[in-house]
């Protein structure tokens, strides 16, 4: 059996516009402009915490205050984290297949863990997976490959496939061993092709057929 470990933002789901609208209630609260979507979305990647240290920066809030306004951000997020948030198109009946099929499920993102669950359950994706691995499940989050260790290890199975969308992700895979998937559509800040990818796709529906071929 093959076990399957996904990243989650801009990957499984579309949700730079309930992080966006998250720092921008924390940014209004220090009466500061709003980041439009495109900014936010360079941002994701690496962690919460690393997010709001870059719209610290941009807007000049004082480094001292980085983990109040991150405990802030996170409180704010926490209580709409899936309202604006979707699955990437023909991504859940990817999942199906794939579960049908007999595929371990997991995820490892650096969300932090307990948002990560929440919006798996609002959207009815948490029945899917095994494990959920976030960026606070360990002391070391992506690219470091321990979190992919975690879950890969958590399934249980020799054959392992990552999917994800991002440069770190890509590191993480290559750092574990792993092969990689790319998705395209994601918040790739990168060429496709400086990543290192054993398959890439814009359209979910593609992802089993190359699951199966190497199943």
């Amino acid at each position: 059996m093959t076990s399957i470990v996904f990243d989650l933002d801009g990957t499984l789901v579309d949700s730079a516009p309930d992080i966006r609208a998250a720092v921008n209630r924390m940014l209004a609260t220090e009466r500061l402009a709003p980041l439009d979507l495109p900014t936010v979305v360079s941002f994701i990647g690496n962690g919460l915490p690393v997010l709001v240290e870059r719209v610290m920066r941009l807007r000049g809030l004082a480094p001292e205050r980085h983990e109040e306004l991150t405990r802030r951000t996170l409180d704010l997020y926490s209580r709409a984290g899936a309202e604006l948030t979707r699955p990437y198109p023909n991504m859940i009946a990817t999942l199906e297949t794939l579960a049908d099929a007999g595929f371990a499920l997991g995820v490892c993102t650096n969300k932090p863990e307990a948002p990560a669950r929440d919006i798996l359950r609002a959207l009815d994706m948490d029945r899917f997976f095994g494990v959920v691995v976030g960026g606070d499940s360990l002391p070391v989050k992506k690219p470091d490959p321990a979190p992919l260790h975690r879950a890969f290890e958590t399934l249980g199975h020799d054959r392992r496939l990552y999917v994800g969308d991002s440069e770190i992700d890509a590191e993480a895979a290559e750092r574990a061993g792993v092969p990689f998937a790319l998705f395209t559509r994601g918040y790739r800040k990168v060429p496709v092709e400086t990543l290192p990818h054993a398959f890439r796709f814009d359209d979910f529906a593609a992802l089993p057929g190359f699951a199966l071929h190497r199943a």
